[in-house]
Order: structure tokens, then sequence, then C-alpha cells
């Protein structure tokens, strides 16, 4: 009776520990036996043993598929998975799975695979936020099953050929020289239509200044006549304009100083002055000398 309550002979009392956020896959001779939770524990080896451990933190798979886009570009859509093992659900996602990493990535090529292809290339950038959506949507429902629990799907890079990417530019780079093309016609316009308005506005000040300028020598020749007609009895009003006009020839030499020479600018006197110069010129210099005109 004793040695019936006693555990055989070969049987070993063995102490393991669980680290924390982990949990421990027990088996008994082949058969799943328990988990354990993180701590220490006491198992009899070797019929009872640790086959293995899942981390219970929030991991991240990062897959990269090659598609092509509606309008025929091929590009590499970088999916970001994150997923954690659910505790409860341990024993499936140990024993269920052989390789998690395989099976996520296989839902997510299937799922971008058939999205992408049904989208133009500018619109990938646009609605990634609807790629990532369908792919967690897709991995939720099978996951669950399997112990595991998809947080969260992000794409975190779409990236096409080189040749695109440049193409893309040039066109970018095109459009916006035509966008500042246009506003600088614009702007040219503007200055244009402003310089001759300025213009005009100037030209109808000048006019107006050169009209008052003229009324007020009008008024002035008036009351210059008057004056000289009511001091000197018998003067006519042509005799006072003759002498206000010799009084201005006068003032107009002295202005223009001792300097210069007054010479007569009819054709006759033209000729008479070339053949006087030539004469002067032909007596002053040597003989031989050619005439300047």
């Amino acid at each position: 009776m004793q040695g019936l309550l006693n555990p055989p002979a070969a049987s070993v009392c063995c102490l393991t520990c669980v680290r924390t956020r982990n949990v421990a896959i027990v088996e008994n001779l082949g058969n799943f036996q328990s988990l354990l939770d993180p701590g220490a524990h006491c198992l009899f080896f070797p019929c009872a043993q640790v086959q293995g451990t899942l981390s219970l933190r929030v991991q991240q798979l990062d897959v990269n598929v090659e598609t092509k886009t509606k309008d025929n570009v091929f590009v590499n859509v970088s999916v970001s998975v994150q997923y954690c093992v659910i505790p409860e659900r341990a024993y499936d996602a140990y024993y269920r799975l052989t390789n998690v990493s395989s099976q996520v990535s296989s839902y997510v090529f299937d799922v971008v695979r058939s999205t992408v292809p049904r989208i133009d290339l500018d619109d990938v950038f646009i609605q990634k936020a609807q790629i990532a959506e369908s792919v967690m949507n897709q991995l939720r429902s099978e996951m669950t099953g399997y112990g595991y629990e998809i947080l969260d799907t992000l794409v975190v890079d779409i990236d096409p050929d080189r040749k695109v990417k440049n193409s893309m530019n040039e066109i970018n780079a095109s459009k916006r020289l035509r966008q500042a093309a246009h506003f600088k016609a614009d702007a040219d316009k503007i200055k244009q239509v402003k310089a001759a308005e300025a213009e005009a506005e100037s030209r109808y000040l000048s006019g107006k200044g050169v009209a008052r300028q003229r009324a007020a020598i009008v008024n002035g020749l008036k009351e210059s006549v008057n004056d000289f007609r009511s001091d000197v009895k018998g003067t006519t009003a042509s005799d006072v304009m003759d002498l206000l006009l010799l009084t201005q020839y006068f003032d107009l030499l002295k202005d223009v100083g001792c300097n210069t020479i007054f010479m007569n600018h009819s054709p006759d006197e033209v000729a008479n002055l070339k053949g006087q110069v030539n004469q002067t010129v032909m007596a002053t210099k040597s003989k031989g000398s050619a005439s300047f005109f």
C-alpha cells in the first residue's frame, strides 16, 4: 500500500519557471496536460514536460507584396500586421498552427492582390487606409479561430518602379511650371495695365497743367496789355504785343548765353555757309588738303 502511494522511483520532481507575459505548454507522456501561467511550477519529470512557450506580447509581422494596379503599374506594398496570442486560446495558438508568420503572410498576399488591381495607381496612395482595413477584417475573421488576435494592420509603404516615380515627378513638375507661367503672365498683364493707367493719368494731369499754364500766360498778357494801354495813351493792342514779343526775344538771348552762334537756316544761307567754311579751311591748311564738305 505504501508503494502505491509513492511515485515511481524513476520520477523526479522538477521545478520550472515561466517568465512574465508568457504561457507554458505542459504535456504528460505526449498528451496535452495544462497551461502554466507566469511563475514557479513543479513537474514530475519525465512524465510531465514543458514542450514549449508562447509569448503574450504584441508582435509585428512585416509583409512585402508585389502586385499591379488597375492601370498596369507594378508596385511593392509593405503591410505591417500587429497581433498577439489570446491567453484563453493558447492551446489553439500552439497546436493548430505550425507557422503563424506564414499563415498571416498568405492572407495578406491574398487580400492585397485582390484589392489593389481594382484601383488606379494615384488612388492607391489615397485609399491605403481602406486597403489596410480590408486586410485587418480578413485576418480577424480567420486568425481568431487559431487563437490569435489581430490588433491593427498598417500599409506603411507603396513603392512603384523607379521609372514610374520619375514620370510622376516630371508630370507634377510640368503642371507646376504651367501654373507658374500662368501666374507670371497674369502678373505681367497687371503690371502693363497699371503702367498704362499710370501713363494715361500722368498725361491727363500734364495736359491739365499745360492748359493751366497757357491760361495763366494768356491772362497775364491780357493784364499787361490793359495796364500798358491805360498808362500810355494812343497805343494799340498790336503795339503792346510787338513790344512783349521783343522783350521775350531778348530774354531768350540772355538765357542761352554768349557761346551760342545764331545762323540763318534757310537753304540758300546753308549753301553760302558751306562755301565760306571751305574757303577758310583751304586758306589755313597746307596745299593738297581735302575739303571737309
